[in-house]
């Protein structure tokens, strides 16, 4: 087993495949090297772990997909996993404007994902995808902010986030680490219909 670091933010990943005789043996065991801070959003930082660009996903011995630029969504017909640090918010979240979030969603690959056009969200960074994610709290806590309700998610929490309108705010004064599994998806057209008439 490789030693590695565990220092703070640092996930070891290891990943399998098939030799020449197709057994199975690790291919790589290291520091996940696909790691991004944001601009605008102290504190926070985002391991990419995996990606799959495809269903059924395709098992092979291919590259790395965590070497491409950052994008929020996961690829077409495919999945993404990723482990997230929020810092705790301070003073800074009440100066976050419009032109600050398009920065912060930028430097995520999206132009798409804010639902926060106008500057009235309940939260600045107020977002949708058009995926079901699986969100699991590791470490902390946090809220999550939705258009009707507010949920307090602690340490094993476990969510299933069907493209809604939703932000997290971490007001718990310490970090929060969390576990995402994003799966490409398609809405309804019974619930999409509604999306240009609820006001941000």
């Amino acid at each position: 087993m490789s030693d590695v670091s565990k220092a703070k933010g640092q996930v070891r990943r290891i990943i399998t495949g098939h030799d020449e005789n197709g057994l199975a043996y690790v291919t790589e065991d290291r520091v996940a090297p696909s790691v991004h801070t944001n601009p605008k959003r102290v504190g926070y930082c985002l391991t990419q772990l995996w990606m799959t660009d495809q269903s059924p996903a395709l098992i092979d011995n291919g590259p790395d997909p965590t070497s491409r630029p950052l994008k929020l969504e996961p690829p077409k017909n495919g999945t993404v996993v990723r482990i997230i640090e929020f810092g705790p918010e301070g003073d800074w979240i009440k100066k976050i404007d419009t032109a600050d979030t398009a920065v912060a969603w930028g430097a995520l690959g999206t132009q798409t994902a804010s639902t926060n056009t106008e500057g009235k969200a309940k939260h600045p960074f107020m977002h949708r995808t058009e995926s079901v994610d699986y969100a699991l709290v590791l470490e902390g806590e946090i809220t999550l902010v939705l258009d009707k309700e507010e949920v307090l998610m602690k340490e094993g929490d476990f969510l299933v986030e069907r493209g809604t309108n939703h932000a997290w705010a971490n007001r718990s004064g310490k970090p929060c680490r969390m576990l995402f599994v994003l799966i490409d998806g398609a809405f309804d057209p019974a619930i999409s219909q509604h999306f240009a008439e609820i006001p941000h």
